[in-house]
């Protein structure tokens, strides 16, 4: 035990004059200094592998090099056999001791042994589930029968598309990390970090690149964006979806699981933060770039919904970035991710202020015929309901001076409903512009009732664009409606109604009330054939317009035919209508039927 022990106090003193000793004259005074302290340490004792100018001796230098040879010179993978594994390391260790400061790559053997490692490493990472090359081994999940062995030994595991984002990937094996471990160690220790990182990087980011290739990404260059303007918007309507997949995916799984492996395989590196970046950064910057090209193209407004679900992804995955690019390398992601987010807002205003745009620049030049709803009605309130199912998001979205409103109030005050509410001006006023077109007044009244009783109902079905809009604008708007419909009364019913008028006559005789019958009948008849082929699509919007005109006309008729049959013996003759049929064919009118169309547009 005392020789065993004394022993080892001697291979302490080789060891530390083999660290210090790199000149001749610190290798001297070393074993001076010992020799002087313990007789044990005379210098025959502890030179016994080194010459006395510090230098290894040619029969250790030799052996050293025997070993490093035999592995190099191996056509099989080192680490298929874990004994051969930590001979080689052990080898590594005493080949980077015996170097001292002597720099690689200038030390030849040195350098073969790290591109060896450097092989040996991204073997263990490209096929962490196999032996060897040549007797791959399924990984877990995989059926060495099923579909999903096609025969490629090669082939990488990745992520599907997943719709639970709350866990990490395990891309290799336990055993695997420590073994990657092991050799990165090495290859910085040996000044050989870049090179590992180099290695660690082709390996992995195919890895990210396939997995996002399957999400349905297509890897584009930095100078296709023009090839995404240019894209039909129904390929790249199917495009953003995917998109929208392979962000949640890469961002909240695919990242994260690597920043975990790197931290593992460099634990106690200073190159394990560039490493990730290095791996993640073409992946990521692909999403983005993306994203930012569609951002930048067309703002059309039928793209604010497939706009809004992209801002909500980066919306989503931005808080969770600071803790996945958190160092000096990665930082860029998490600022070049929230500038999208950002930008994306930018474009979601800017296709509103288009959809203002397009409503302003529809021309007053076609009038619907009949007065029925017209198009760009119909368009615009299915729009603003489709869009106002993402309330909340698009709240955020016009919130520009960042205020964070979280909670929808019954105010109408907030930015989206003052955006949503000066559409609907901007509609309203071109609307009556389009009614100007008609010839008719009254036609032009039941154009406007028409589309403003459908405005009113799709802000009415809509709990959000009710909230929105407020009962304030119910209000107006149905004020707006009573209004039309008295000029409607006015401009078609007054004209009947004052010829039903007998109160200015001074004697009511046969001839004068025959004389009234007749132009009252000419009235009624151009009323009713014009007005049958006017459209009200609403039925309780139309059966309220013939409500109104039955109680304008009907008692003041029924009045004129008891004075008339009072003074006239044979009033059958010159009636051409009972009361009960000008009730009616006023219920016949706004059916739509082409006759008289042509004339009264």
């Amino acid at each position: 035990m005392a020789e065993e022990g004394q022993e080892k106090l001697i291979e302490v003193v080789r060891h530390i004059a083999r660290t210090l000793g790199r000149t001749d004259t610190m290798a001297d005074d070393i074993l001076q200094i010992y020799s002087n302290f313990d007789h044990r340490f005379a210098r025959e004792n502890i030179s016994a592998d080194r010459r006395y100018d510090g230098s290894v001796s040619e029969e250790h230098d030799s052996s050293l090099e025997r070993d490093v040879l035999r592995f190099l010179s191996s056509d099989r993978p080192i680490w298929s056999d874990s004994a051969d594994a930590a001979a080689f390391l052990e080898v590594i260790d005493a080949l980077v001791a015996a170097v001292g400061d002597y720099q690689p790559p200038a030390n030849g053997l040195l350098h073969q042994c790290m591109i060896r490692l450097e092989d040996e490493f991204r073997t263990l990472i490209e096929n962490p589930y196999s032996v060897s090359p040549y007797e791959p081994v399924p990984p877990p999940g995989f059926d060495s029968e099923g579909e999903d062995s096609d025969g490629d030994e090669n082939q990488i595991p990745v992520a599907l598309p997943v719709t639970n984002y709350d866990y990490v990937i395990d891309a290799l094996p336990p055993g695997s990390v420590a073994d990657l471990h092991e050799i990165a160690k090495r290859m910085a220790a040996a000044g050989f970090g870049r090179e590992c990182v180099h290695a660690y990087c082709l390996a992995r980011r195919g890895f990210l690149e396939e997995s996002i290739y399957r999400l349905g990404i297509r890897h584009r260059t930095a100078g296709a964006v023009d090839e995404i303007h240019d894209a039909p918007w129904a390929e790249l309507e199917d495009e953003i979806r995917r998109w929208v997949k392979a962000v949640n995916v890469a961002f909240r799984i695919l990242f994260p699981s690597e920043r975990r492996l790197c931290q593992r395989i460099f634990s106690g590196l200073s190159i394990s933060e560039l490493s990730f970046t290095e791996t993640c950064r073409r992946p990521a910057i692909q999403l983005l770039r993306f994203g930012d090209a569609v951002a930048s193209s067309s703002r059309s407004p039928e793209r604010i919904f497939q706009v809004v679900s992209m801002y909500e992804a980066i919306r989503d995955v931005v808080p969770e970035l600071d803790a996945v690019f958190s160092d000096q390398y990665s930082a860029f992601l998490c600022r070049d991710s929230v500038a999208l987010w950002k930008k994306l807002g930018a474009t979601i205003r800017g296709i509103f202020t288009e959809l203002d745009n397009l409503i302003r620049r529809d021309p007053a030049t076609a009038a619907v015929p009949g007065g029925g709803l017209h198009p760009i009605t119909r368009y615009v309130m299915n729009y603003l309901r489709a869009a106002c199912a993402s309330q909340q998001t698009l709240e955020q979205v016009m919130d520009e001076d960042g205020l964070g409103l979280t909670e929808i109030t019954p105010r109408s005050s907030s930015p989206l409903a003052i955006q949503i509410a000066w559409i609907m001006e901007v509609l309203q006023g071109n609307l009556e512009a389009k009614a100007k077109i008609y010839r008719e007044p009254a036609l032009s009244c039941i154009f406007l009732m028409n589309n403003g009783r459908y405005m009113m109902q799709k802000v009415r079905g809509s709990s959000e664009l009710t909230i929105l809009m407020g009962e304030e604008w119910i209000r107006r708007q149905a004020a707006r409606e009573r209004r039309w419909m008295a000029d409607y009364q006015k401009t078609t019913w007054n004209k009947v109604t004052a010829v039903l008028r007998i109160d200015g006559l001074q004697s009511p005789g046969s001839a004068a009330m025959r004389e009234r019958m007749k132009v009252l009948d000419v009235y009624f008849e151009e009323t009713w054939r014009a007005q049958r082929g006017w459209v009200v699509a609403d039925e309780t919007l139309r059966s309220e317009i013939r409500a109104a005109a039955a109680a304008m006309v009907m008692p003041a008729y029924r009045r004129f035919l008891g004075i008339y049959k009072a003074v006239e013996k044979h009033v059958e003759k010159n009636v051409k209508h009972s009361a009960q049929e000008v009730e009616g064919r006023i219920n016949e009118l706004f059916i739509g039927q082409n006759e008289g169309l042509k004339r009264d547009v």
